[in-house]
């Protein structure tokens, strides 16, 4: 095999990576940037950044003494700034090399804070919609500065040349781009005056747009944020506040929160959802840096838990990531996304304290919110769970009313184990919640660091047995061998079967089981079904008594009556098993194959029996 050639070059010579523009810009467009949309808001970007350069170099400048004006007429698009500009110089060392950014200057390195972008590649996103980039530029920095002209292909080439001063009056940089064919999604002017108020609409520098037609100069931005607005009274600011809300999201809030964090220049506002949504469903929110719009979907400043607002917010110490379409993740987001829980966490407090009627509104729309909450918050537990409503067997009702009228509370694992006992425990006088909701049975167990004369506990099949009567001695001997029969029918299932009786008297049996008896006659199941082998061995040593489930009959029910003076040891049998099943719809737990089987079994022998009776 022959070894290909030494390089010419000397070893471990420096060498320069020669960088492909058409493969660059195709991947900003598909993997760094979310739309060719981003051109406008880069542009913008620029010149905002350029104006704060030259707000730092004069300071004494009115505000609004300089601004933003952008034209298109589906020809072209322009922006054009009367920021710092460049010069000769600066347009050799960061228009004509990417990656460097002319915010990364010495002269403004310590300002670095008042700039939007920081990564220097924002200009080739011009590429997206166009073939060429045409930039003309005039320095404050250096009085008398000629103007600079930089033409930018899309093939990599670039051109540059001096201009008289007269071919740009005053400071500043227009960027002039020729549309492809292919983007007049993106700039036709109707297109580019929407995104342009959609990037731009809390700048706080003028900007505004032109389409060519006479009309002239109309404003992008005509007003500060409404949080940075005057109002006469609260009432009228709270109006206000609601209807940008409604704006942005597209919905009317249940109350609007003002957020202000003066140590990192955040302003905005939360707007509380008015309908629930689904559990762990985050919403994006709207983050605004220096004016800008960065992202729609920004789900990070704010936790989870917090899935019942939507937020709008304008930030001035939040960095964003290198595509500026989302936040990155350091101590400060850490520290703003705390002190926003906080705001939160106080505006649930005041609703408590100060309206009650809010707070109802609030609650039935977003109690597994606040439940969400309250599991990690002690001082939303302590305010709240009170008011939260759970099922009990009073019905939908707060834990606080529900703890008037049963000292002893008892709560459920699952909601299949509540349903199964929920009219019957509640006949007899137990008081009983369903624990099977998300954070509901820890809730629950919580509620004597609210109420200490309430005492929680979790519902035991025992329990509830222990609490329905007894039949006399001589109709339990009279039902004895029908019980025999019931007992040998339902053995498949490990199930036992009792006399008692209990209302409502509509109610003909009540099937006692719990899912961990369940498992645990499974895990039983599989071992004697192992037995032998290794498997069999460790389920074995594992194993304990299965606890067995429970059919209760209703003596008090007509058709139980019935049932147990059959005589007929099959009709008997059935009945038995017709018992059982009915029962185990009623749980409304998911049926074994066996189970189902049983249930249509039984059916077909009482419809044969009862056509055979009438023939």
């Amino acid at each position: 095999m022959t070894l290909p050639d030494a390089p010419s070059n000397p070893a471990g010579a420096d060498r320069t990576f020669q960088v492909d523009l058409r493969g660059l810009v195709d991947l900003l467009s598909h993997h760094l940037y979310s739309s060719p949309r981003v051109y406008l808001r880069e542009l913008l970007q620029n010149a905002v950044d350029a104006l704060t350069a030259r707000h730092g170099l004069e300071p004494a400048a009115p505000a609004g003494a300089y601004g933003i004006r952008l034209y298109a007429d589906g020809s072209v698009v322009r922006v054009e700034d009367d920021g710092v500009g460049l010069t000769e110089a600066d347009v050799h060392s960061f228009l004509a090399t990417i990656g460097r950014s002319s915010k990364r200057a010495e002269q403004v390195a310590e300002q670095r804070g008042d700039f939007i972008g920081q990564f220097g590649i924002g200009l080739l996103s011009c590429f997206l919609v166009a073939d060429e980039i045409h930039v003309v530029s005039r320095s404050a920095r250096t009085p008398d500065a000629p103007a600079v002209e930089w033409r930018g292909r899309g093939d990599g080439s670039y051109t540059i040349r001096t201009l008289r001063a007269s071919a740009r009056p005053r400071p500043g940089t227009t960027v002039t781009l020729t549309p492809r064919a292919d983007a007049g999604e993106w700039t036709r002017p109707a297109r580019v005056q929407e995104l342009a108020r959609h990037f731009g609409s809390l700048l706080r520098h003028p900007v505004t747009f032109d389409d060519g037609t006479g009309g002239g100069g109309a404003p992008v931005n005509p007003e500060p944020a409404p949080w940075s607005r005057a109002y006469p009274t609260p009432g009228a600011r709270s109006r206000a506040l609601a209807a940008y809300g409604e704006e942005v999201f597209g919905f009317t809030p249940l109350d609007t929160i003002e957020l202000d964090l003066p140590a990192v220049g955040l302003k905005g506002l939360a707007c509380v959802l008015p309908q629930a949504v689904p559990a762990g469903r985050r919403h994006g929110h709207r983050v605004h840096v220096k004016g800008m719009l960065l992202s729609e979907q920004a789900e990070e400043i704010l936790p989870e838990w917090a899935f019942f607002v939507r937020c709008v917010v304008d930030a001035e110490s939040l960095r964003p990531t290198a595509s500026r379409e989302s936040l990155y993740e350091d101590d400060t987001l850490a520290a703003v996304r705390d002190a926003l829980a906080e705001r939160l966490r106080a505006w649930i407090a005041r609703a408590a304290a100060s309206d009650p009627d809010l707070l109802a509104r609030f609650l039935h729309a977003h109690h597994l919110a606040v439940k969400s909450l309250a599991v990690h918050d002690d001082e939303i537990l302590r305010m709240l769970l009170p008011w939260l409503p759970f099922e009990t067997t009073d019905g939908h009702t707060t834990l606080d009313e529900f703890a008037r009228t049963h000292r002893t509370v008892l709560v459920t694992s699952s909601v299949e184990e509540f349903r199964q006992v929920a009219a019957i425990a509640s006949a007899a006088g137990l008081g009983v919640v369903n624990g099977g909701y998300t954070y509901d049975r820890e809730l629950v167990h919580r509620l004597p660091e609210i109420r200490p004369e309430t005492s929680v506990a979790d519902l035991d099949p025992a329990t509830l047995t222990a609490h329905l009567d007894p039949v006399d001695r001589e109709t339990e001997l009279a039902a004895a061998a029908y019980l025999a029969r019931a007992r040998d029918a339902l053995a498949v299932f490990d199930c036992d079967v009792a006399l008692r009786t209990f209302q409502p008297a509509s109610a003909p049996a009540l099937l006692v089981d719990s899912r961990e008896a369940r498992h645990e006659r499974t895990r039983s199941q599989l071992a004697r079904e192992q037995e032998g082998g290794l498997w069999g061995d460790i389920l074995g040593a594992l194993r304990q008594e299965a606890p067995r489930a429970q059919l209760i009959l209703n003596q008090l029910n007509p058709l139980v009556r019935t049932a147990v003076a059959i005589d007929e040891p099959e009709l008997a049998r059935t009945s038995a098993e017709a018992l059982y099943g009915q029962a185990a719809l009623l749980s409304r737990r998911p049926l074994r194959p066996a189970e189902s089987s049983l249930i249509n079994r039984s059916f077909l022998d009482l419809l044969a029996h009862a056509l055979r009776k009438d023939n």
